[in-house]
């Protein structure tokens, strides 16, 4: 079984959720999907970054490191670069942080110090709606000096993300959309493993 396969079984099984539910973005959704419950598991995070992995070099030229947005990018961000080796390369992971941590190293941004001038990135989503957050996180990257070649998120929502990104000339895919989860004109999200 692929490990996009083996991703989605793992969604939805532990991570889909039915019901009305708040997103970041304070839309009321009556489906969401906590890609945590699932990637947070041994077989899902392996499955994770071979996924992501596998979409980024058909997407993108490899990049220097991946970059995790807190909280749900972060384990995507490790769990890639850790495959990274698996074929190769040594793709480090970076963590954006939501806000300084006003003590310490007070960083927004961990694990690019050793990163050149103008590295490259591919900012790792784990859902995406409206693409705010991910575009915020965008420019905390390029604030550090990093070059943003793109975004791979799990799961598209279909919900103006993708209209966001296409305004910046920013390339991204996601693994899966809505249609994973939501069978067409079916209002209501299906539990079942597909």
């Amino acid at each position: 079984m692929d490990s996009r396969h083996t991703l989605l079984q793992l969604l939805h099984t532990h991570a889909l959720k039915v019901g009305n539910v708040t997103l970041s973005s304070g839309k009321v959704s009556d489906w969401f999907v906590d890609c945590k419950q699932a990637v947070l598991r041994a077989e899902g995070h392996r499955a994770v970054g071979q996924a992501i992995w596998h979409a980024m070099e058909q997407t993108f030229a490899r990049p220097d490191a991946v970059a995790g947005v807190a909280l749900g990018g972060c384990s995507l961000a490790s769990a890639t670069a850790m495959i990274s080796l698996e074929h190769g390369a040594a793709v480090d992971a970076v963590y954006v942080r939501k806000e300084s941590k006003g003590h310490g190293s007070d960083r927004r941004v961990e694990g690019h110090s050793h990163l050149p001038a103008g590295a490259s990135v591919v900012v790792l989503e784990d859902v995406v709606t409206t693409g705010a957050s991910t575009l915020r996180a965008i420019e905390v990257l390029r604030g550090a000096g990093l070059h943003v070649c793109g975004v791979v998120a799990i799961v598209d929502r279909g919900e103006g993300a993708q209209q966001a990104f296409d305004a910046r000339d920013l390339p991204w895919t996601s693994l899966f959309s809505r249609a994973d989860f939501v069978q067409p004109n079916d209002p209501n999200p299906t539990t079942e493993t597909p």
